[in-house]
């Protein structure tokens, strides 16, 4: 990172000797340095150490995994989860688990590198359809339904996610269920910036649209943002979840999950039962932050009002993503310097095929203050400003 921190990734971070107010960490809930997730870490490695650095087929299970798979389940309602190392590969190694060569998968453009390179893993049939747009969607369902005369032979998968790493925005969850049952699809939902965040009691876009969870094939996520832990999960049937055992490439072959890490993410979805205030908090918060963003005439946010991921681009580009990017780079680091506010931006890596415009994230968190919240905007406005005048 360009800005190494020294100190927690909480709402304010120490960052080159600073004090800085931090959007750049997906800390949804402000559970980073919670006193109930530090002591549920601390007499977790006072029991198991750090764990047995095996596989979990091979020694590597504890009680513990079991413990946070069946919390998981319990908390969203499915019948079984399975519990990965690593966030980032939870998505990329379901994909392969379940999509083969010759089978079908339908993604939306705006997808996240880590779903991306799941569906390269895969080596299935992948058609994109426009980011978030319904209609594109329901014209390449009917398109590849009536043109692929192997279409009702093959598995044929959607791949989402509720909120969009790329974008902010949330995917329209009843009308893919509504297409999916017209289609004869499964879907595959990556939850990782709406778990804990959407719906009453923050189970996911399944409770904020009201969609029986069960509609819902595989939901991955990731436990780095809300739950203020590392790790990811799979959810789903208990045929879903025990097919990934034998045959997930990021379950079979990687260390388990550190016990400690387990059991903080096990009090972590504790203290959101206890605290549903927590996703009030956040949300006022959310609410707060783009009504001040909503006045900057050179940027505008593109995320929707309830994601916890602010994105905001260019109102003008200059005509390339490459020109976009260094802007909004130079927006970022002038926010840093002058005002002590982290954000971060859109950087990509030559293999990232996602098309979306280049912008900057403001990760929104329930343990921000007021005056966190209008710093940030006003410094936005200032910066930006002067360096698109420039």
């Amino acid at each position: 990172m360009r800005f190494p921190f020294i100190s927690a990734a909480g709402p304010h971070t120490v960052v080159n000797g600073r004090d800085v107010v931090n959007f750049a960490s997906a800390n949804y809930l402000g559970l980073v340095g919670h006193e109930k997730l530090m002591e549920s870490c601390t007499a977790a490695l006072e029991k198991y150490g750090v764990g047995s650095c095996g596989p979990r087929g091979f020694y590597g299970t504890i009680d513990v995994h079991l413990d946070c798979e069946a919390r998981v389940a319990k908390f969203l309602g499915t019948p079984d989860s399975i519990l990965y190392s690593y966030g980032i590969s939870t998505m990329f190694s379901a994909i392969p688990a379940f999509c083969k060569k010759g089978d079908v998968i339908v993604a939306d453009a705006g997808v996240h590198w880590a779903i991306q390179n799941g569906l390269h893993l895969s080596r299935s049939t992948i058609v994109y359809f426009k980011h978030n747009d319904m209609e594109s969607l329901e014209c390449t369902l009917e398109k590849i339904t009536r043109e692929n005369k192997r279409a009702s032979k093959v598995r044929r998968y959607i791949v989402v996610e509720a909120v969009y790493q790329n974008s902010g925005q949330i995917a329209p969850l009843d009308v893919i269920i509504r297409l999916k049952e017209k289609f004869r699809f499964r879907v595959m939902l990556d939850e990782s910036n709406s778990f804990g965040v959407l719906g009453n009691s923050g189970r996911g876009l399944t409770e904020h649209y009201g969609v029986p969870v069960e509609k819902i094939d595989i939901i991955t996520a990731s436990m780095g943002h809300a739950l203020a832990t590392d790790g990811g999960f799979c959810t789903g049937s208990v045929r879903v979840v025990d097919h990934q055992r034998l045959s997930s490439s990021g379950y079979v072959f990687s260390a388990s999950l550190p016990p400690y890490l387990a059991s903080a993410a096990i009090t972590a979805i504790d203290v959101l039962e206890e605290n549903p205030h927590l996703i009030t908090t956040l949300r006022k918060n959310i609410a707060l932050l783009c009504k001040g963003l909503s006045t900057i005439p050179c940027l505008s946010v593109v995320s929707n009002p309830l994601s916890p991921l602010v994105y905001v681009k260019l109102s003008r580009s200059t005509g390339s993503f490459q020109g976009d990017s260094r802007l909004v780079e130079t927006i970022a680091d002038h926010m840093l310097k002058e005002d002590c506010v982290l954000v971060t931006t859109s950087r990509r890596s030559k293999l990232d095929k996602c098309t979306l415009p280049a912008g900057i994230k403001l990760y929104v968190s329930a343990a921000h203050t007021e005056s966190d919240i209008l710093r940030a905007s006003e410094s936005l406005k200032r910066v930006s400003e002067l360096v698109v005048a420039e």
